[in-house]
C-alpha cells in the first residue's frame, strides 16, 4: 500500500519532507511517477496562480476584472455545451452521474470555453457600443444571463450529478499529475504570447490612443486577452473551479501592483506570490487534517491565503506611507 510522506505533518514539517524529497526529485532518487498528492496538488495549483497572474495583470491594469468576473460565470455555460455534445443529449444526465463535468473531451472542452468567452466579450461590447449602455451594466446583464442559462442546463441534464460544489471549488483534493498537462500547455502559452507581444500588450493597457496611432488594435489584444482567460479558466477547472480562479487572476496582481510600477516586476511578482500562495495553501491544508482532523478544501485555503497576503501587503504599504508622512522632529 502506498503510504503519504506528509502523512501526520504540520506545517513546518511539511516543508521540510518537501524539500527533501525535492532535492530526491532533482537527484533523480524520485520519479516523477512517485509524486504523492500534496505534491501533485502543488504543482497544478502552482501552474494555475502562474497562468492565471500572467492573464490577470493586463485584466487588472486594463481594468477589466468586471469582464474576467463574467467570464469565469459564463464559462459553465460553455462546458455543459462541451458535455453535452460529448456525452450526447439523450444519455447527459445518466453520463453525468459516471463521468461528472470534471471529465470531458479536451477538445470539445476547448473549444466551447473560446466560443464562450468570444461570445460574452462580442456581446458585452455589442450592448456598450451600439445601444449605449454602460460598460459595467452591459457586463452584468451578459454574464447574469449566460450563467443562469448554463445552471439551467446543468439542473435539467446533470441534476443527480452533486457537481455543483465541483463547479465553484473545484477538486484539487482529487487532483492527478495528468490534470497538469493542460495547466502546463495554458502557463507555456500566456507566456509566449506575452512576451512575443510584450510592446503591444504594454501600450495597447496604458494607451489605447498611442496604440490605434501605431497601427496597434486594441480590441483584437482585448479579444485575445478574453481567449486566453477562458482557456485559463478552463484550465483551472479540476483544481479550483469555473468561479475560484478569478481569486487568482486578480489578487496576486492586486498585491503586486502595490510593491511596484514596473510592469516586468509585476509579472514576477504577481506569479511568485501566486505560487508561494499555493504552497502555503497545500501546507495549511495538510496542517488542518493533521492536527484538526478536518478536510478543508485546498483550493479554498488557497484563495484565503491569496487574499490575506494582499491584505497583509496593503497593511504593510498603509504603515510605511504612515510613517513616511510623520514629520521629523529637530
Amino acid at each position: 500500500m502506498y503510504s503519504n510522506p506528509y502523512f501526520g505533518t504540520n506545517v513546518g514539517s511539511f516543508f521540510l519532507v518537501l524539500l527533501q524529497r525535492l532535492w530526491a526529485l532533482l537527484s533523480g532518487d524520485l520519479a516523477w511517477t512517485d509524486l504523492a498528492a500534496d505534491e501533485v496538488q502543488i504543482l497544478v495549483l502552482s501552474g494555475v496562480a502562474a497562468s492565471s497572474a500572467i492573464v490577470g495583470v493586463f485584466l487588472v491594469l486594463k481594468k477589466m476584472t468586471m469582464l474576467a468576473n463574467a467570464l469565469s460565470h459564463t464559462i459553465l455555460l460553455g462546458i455543459v455545451i462541451a458535455f453535452l455534445i460529448t456525452h450526447g443529449m439523450l444519455g447527459a444526465e445518466e453520463s453525468a452521474q459516471v463521468h461528472g463535468l470534471g471529465h470531458l473531451n479536451l477538445s470539445a472542452l476547448l473549444l466551447s470555453a473560446v466560443a464562450t468567452g468570444l461570445v460574452t466579450a462580442f456581446l458585452t461590447q455589442f450592448l456598450t457600443s451600439s445601444i449605449g449602455l454602460q460598460e459595467d451594466a452591459s457586463t452584468g446583464l451578459v454574464f447574469t444571463t449566460l450563467f443562469s442559462i448554463g445552471v439551467i442546463l446543468v439542473t435539467v441534464f446533470t441534476r443527480n450529478a452533486h457537481i455543483g460544489t465541483e463547479l465553484i471549488m473545484g477538486n484539487a483534493d482529487a487532483l492527478q499529475l495528468g490534470d497538469g498537462k493542460l495547466v502546463l500547455i495554458t502557463v507555456l502559452l500566456n507566456a509566449a504570447l506575452v512576451l512575443l507581444f510584450y510592446k503591444e500588450f504594454k501600450i495597447t493597457t496604458f494607451d489605447g490612443m498611442l496604440a490605434q496611432s501605431l497601427g496597434f488594435s486594441t480590441m483584437f489584444f482585448n479579444y485575445l486577452l478574453m481567449v486566453q482567460t477562458s482557456i485559463t479558466s478552463i484550465a483551472a477547472f479540476r483544481a479550483v473551479g469555473v468561479i475560484m480562479v478569478l481569486a487568482f487572476m486578480t489578487g496576486p496582481p492586486l498585491t503586486a501592483r502595490l510593491l511596484t510600477n514596473n510592469l516586468g516586476k509585476v509579472l514576477a511578482l504577481a506569479v511568485a506570490i501566486g505560487i508561494a500562495a499555493a504552497l502555503i495553501g497545500v501546507a495549511i491544508a495538510r496542517h488542518m487534517l493533521t492536527v484538526f482532523n478536518m478536510p478543508l478544501s485546498t483550493g479554498g485555503i488557497t484563495v484565503c491565503v491569496i487574499a490575506a497576503i494582499f491584505c497583509a501587503t496593503l497593511a504593510l504599504r498603509h504603515s510605511n506611507a504612515s510613517e513616511g508622512a510623520k514629520p521629523q522632529q529637530s
